[in-house]
């Protein structure tokens, strides 16, 4: 196989032109293979497989620097840089990342994880070479779904005026524009892209300035706008001339004959410039391009079919994400007021069956977190209910909004923050670990995380009736849940005693409930006597509780699936020195996740990793008390 051969994309260009479409489907195969066993984000590969070739076949990385917008579409980036025998332990413990990663590569320039920042982070790149005066050439690569993130805009306004040598890629799979993707179009962009035009161009420009210098800037002008218009007719590049930048394209992003020309052309010009091409998700197989959005992040399947492997875990209709979806449906039919909102992920948050059910009170915002946000926030404030669904770790995003625009104005805005804690094999970039921090330091939001469905659902109930903002944070979940017991009624800054002892007192939050009641009754065998409590609440802390707690214990334990630094343990222990007198203080032991960037892995594993699981408590806290 060619692929067995290319350690580095020096390997790749030793090789003629027309054997790169051998590359590219030997690239997919090999992705397929091995998505189908770890999982993964299939189809934006898959669609960016010859983009990937062409760029590293016209480029001299890693002088020559790539930048990855989001990252899901880096496996063929990863396969030709060096990572082609190590694929097989993608997203695998102490395996390859499934997104860029900065102390993977030297050809990974950023660890990279969340939309729309490419442009940014290349123009950067692009204005310290012009000030170190070097001539490595810098590329962003962006899909037409970053385009909806403010960030990017802000991007292309500055590269656009700083007129720097910057090339970004832009990836477009929209069915609208195909018909533009067609001879006439790459013949016209042939022509446009050819240095003997771009030559001809500049000495114009220069002839006119140095011998028409009363009227040759309008002459320019002209001389644009009919470049412009010859496009316009053609191709929508319009939008990007007006920001500064040259645009070329549409090219069909498949087409490596035609690809790695034009790029070569396009790449040796010196000003901030669009490659815009259109590609088809899921290239290549078949099940990925009927069904994109399955395959976007895919669990392991069967290649021949397609279809989902059996899975050790719950099935999904038992996740916190689908009885997210099914009660806020339930509560929308009581309550008009409510309205739903989600930045570019209704399936992935479970609100796709809001959508079907209540159209005409959905909000896709697209990819656009901080809009999302203030926008629920001009709902609010006009007497509705909106109920904001985003992950955990892009919600991170919108945190000056959340504060601002919610938190002051106090307004009743629920957000329902999807895979809290640690969401496994998509690593470092996607571990929703601060949200119970940066959350718990806001006045006026309430913060709950539920221990089982039946909580999940009550606690629903009561956010959408508090009249306050409030913030309930869930896991994906992939470990068995608990559905709980039915009719439970949640009342503001109040906690839920399970089990109660005098040795210790465990107070936890969430997902680490079930942990603690396991660690409780290991510790009972050794006669061992705890109170374990479901705080349910990591904002309000519940007070009269914990004061009664702190008149029978003399040893307490908080325990969280977030970051201690100022998470959930850190404001329980200041409660605790604000109750009692510093010579009554008990001995307090906070556990949760450490304050660090963590690694990929199975959530079991992570756990296991890090000391959460139900045996390295126990271990933990029995030596906490024999202290």
């Amino acid at each position: 196989m060619l692929i067995d051969r290319i350690n580095s994309p020096n390997d790749l260009k030793e090789l003629p032109v027309d054997e790169l479409p051998f590359v590219a489907h030997e690239i997919r195969e090999k992705m397929i293979q091995v998505v189908s066993s770890t999982g993964g984000h299939l189809a934006s590969s898959l669609g960016a497989v010859e983009l990937t070739v062409a760029l590293h076949y016209c480029l001299n990385t890693p002088e020559d620097k790539i930048v990855w917008d989001v990252g899901h579409q880096c496996y063929a980036h990863k396969i030709l840089t060096g990572r082609a025998k190590k694929f097989h332990t993608l997203r695998q413990f102490k395996g390859i990342s499934g997104f860029p990663h900065k102390d993977e590569s030297e050809y990974d320039v950023f660890t990279t994880g969340h939309s729309s920042t490419s442009v940014s982070l290349a123009l950067g790149l692009a204005a310290a070479r012009d000030l170190k005066k070097t001539d490595e050439k810098i590329v962003a690569v962006m899909g037409d779904g970053s385009l909806t993130g403010g960030l990017c805009f802000e991007a292309l306004n500055n590269a656009g005026h700083l007129k720097t040598d910057i090339a970004v890629m832009f990836n477009t799979n929209e069915m609208s524009i195909a018909p533009s993707v067609g001879a006439l179009s790459n013949y016209l962009n042939k022509i446009i892209s050819q240095p003997i035009y771009n030559r001809f161009r500049e000495a114009v420009e220069h002839f006119i300035k140095e011998r028409i210098p009363r009227v040759g800037t309008r002459i320019l002008k002209l001389s644009d706008k009919f470049e412009e218009v010859f496009k316009g007719l053609i191709v929508p590049g319009i939008f990007f001339e007006e920001l500064g930048f040259r645009y070329f394209g549409p090219f069909d992003g498949h087409d490596l004959s035609t690809l790695v020309p034009t790029l070569k052309n396009i790449l040796s010009l010196k000003e901030p410039r669009i490659i815009h091409i259109v590609t088809k998700k899921g290239k290549g197989y078949d099940p990925a391009e009927e069904n994109p959005v399955r395959f976007h992040s895919a669990s392991p399947f069967v290649v021949s079919s397609g279809r989902a492997k059996p899975s050790q875990y719950a099935d999904d209709t038992a996740s916190y994400t689908r009885i997210f979806g099914e009660e806020i449906v339930k509560l929308a039919a009581k309550d008009k007021k409510i309205v739903a909102i989600t930045a570019a992920m209704p399936d992935g948050t479970g609100l796709d069956l809001f959508r079907d059910k209540f159209p005409d009170r959905f909000f896709d915002v697209g990819i656009a977190e901080e809009h999302a946000v203030c926008f629920a926030a001009g709902l609010a404030k006009s007497g509705l209910k909106p109920v904001v669904a985003i992950y955990s770790t892009f919600l991170q995003r919108s945190f000056d909004q959340i504060m601002e625009a919610v938190a002051l104005q106090n307004l009743p805005v629920v957000f329902a923050i999807d895979r809290a804690g640690l969401v496994g094999v998509d690593g470092a970039t996607h571990h929703g670990v601060t949200d119970l921090a940066y959350l718990g330091n806001l006045p006026n939001l309430v913060v709950l995380a539920p221990k089982d469905l039946s909580e999940f659902q009550a606690m629903l109930e009561f956010a959408v009736n508090v009249n306050q903002p409030v913030a309930i944070r869930y896991p994906k979940e992939v470990d068995k849940i608990s559905q709980g017991e039915p009719g439970i009624k949640i009342e503001l800054g109040k906690a839920e005693v399970i089990r109660e002892g005098k040795d210790v007192a465990i107070l936890s939050i969430g997902t680490m409930v079930k942990h603690v009641a396991e660690v409780a009754e290991n510790l009972a065998k050794e006669k061992i006597e705890t109170t374990v409590v479901n705080a349910r609440f990591a904002k309000p802390i519940d007070e009269k509780l914990l004061q009664k707690l702190l008149k029978t214990h003399k040893k307490v334990v908080t325990i969280e699936e977030g970051i201690v630094d100022g998470g959930f343990g850190s404001t329980v222990t200041g409660k605790i020195v604000d109750l009692c007198k510093k010579d009554k203080l008990p001995q307090i032991l906070n556990l949760g996740l450490p304050t660090e960037f963590i690694v990929h892995g199975t959530r079991k594993k992570l756990f296991k990793e890090l000391g959460l699981d139900v045996e390295s408590l126990t271990k933990t806290i029995k030596h906490f008390i024999n202290q």
